[in-house]
């Protein structure tokens, strides 16, 4: 009789264990484990870093899960999740008219700046935003109408579709009024490698596509970093969103996007160069 007392006093020790280290794990930035299946995402490229980092987190933590990030351009992301070709949308952009109009929920998971860039050897270090609108324009074609040499400008900008794009145009206040000289590149990487390539040209791309081979430009005295985005200090910034049917989520894409808001995926969001919503 008393072995089997002391067998049950072990066993419930045991339970007691096992039920602390479970509360434990309840915590708000838990994850579930044993998930199985798949998140399909497409949609911006100034995104992609971001919610690439985020997925492979995620899925370290569950192994059992796939995520996968088409970049096609934040118009195109948002009509294949409105269309459930993906389970999810992204967007560098606030939501067009027609967009919300199809009954999209959307939600920001982070902000970002975009930064006006130049080749490091040009001497024009700060521009006003009605400037870059009248650059963008053709109204400024010369550098030397801004401080500079007397070089012919060579603007760069991005395709149609692209979020990023359309939140600078909407931003500065050019919009439909590009100029018709504009060099269209595809994604923030093709606008940077440009830039670096040209020593007259000017283009605009994702804080997060900011280095070396570039030079970033003040605008109206603010320079662009996270913390002068955070302060309004800095004028051109913009959402990174999420947009989704909720009918056409697995189980899968609805974890893996409150993982999106943990501190962790916080974390991430912020090492990857977004500004965290969290902030």
């Amino acid at each position: 009789m008393k072995k089997l007392s002391l067998l049950l006093a072990i066993v419930l020790s045991f339970s007691l264990f096992f039920v602390a280290c479970g509360s434990d794990n309840q915590s708000s930035d838990s994850v579930p484990l044993s998930l199985e299946g798949e998140v399909t995402i497409s949609g911006s490229t100034s995104v992609e870093k971001v919610m690439v980092g985020l997925a492979e987190e995620f899925m370290a933590l569950n192994p059992g899960v796939e995520v996968t990030y088409e970049s096609i351009g934040s118009s195109a992301g948002i009509k294949n999740a409105n269309e459930g070709i993906t389970m999810i949308g992204t967007a560098s952009r606030n939501l067009k008219e027609k967009e919300v109009a199809w009954g999209i929920e959307s939600k920001a998971i982070a902000y970002d700046g975009i930064a006006v860039i130049t080749h490091p050897n040009n001497s024009v270090s700060e521009l006003t935003k009605d400037q870059v609108a009248a650059i963008y324009k053709g109204q400024i074609t010369n550098w030397n109408e801004v401080g500079g040499e007397d070089q012919e400008i060579v603007v760069v900008s991005r395709e149609d579709g692209s979020g990023t794009r359309g939140a600078f145009e909407e931003i500065v206040d050019f919009e439909d009024a590009l100029t018709a000289t504009a060099i269209l590149a595809e994604g923030n990487g093709n606008v940077q490698t440009t830039v670096a390539g040209n020593p007259n040209a000017i283009g605009y791309v994702s804080f997060t596509y900011i280095n070396e081979t570039v030079q970033s430009v003040l605008i109206d005295g603010s320079e662009p970093t996270t913390e002068n985005v955070l302060a309004e200090t800095y004028p051109i910034a913009r959402p990174f969103l999420i947009a989704y049917h909720e009918e056409n989520l697995s189980e899968e894409a609805k974890v893996f996007m409150d993982f999106i808001f943990t501190s962790e995926g916080q974390y991430i969001v912020e090492e990857k160069g977004g500004i965290p919503v969290a902030n």
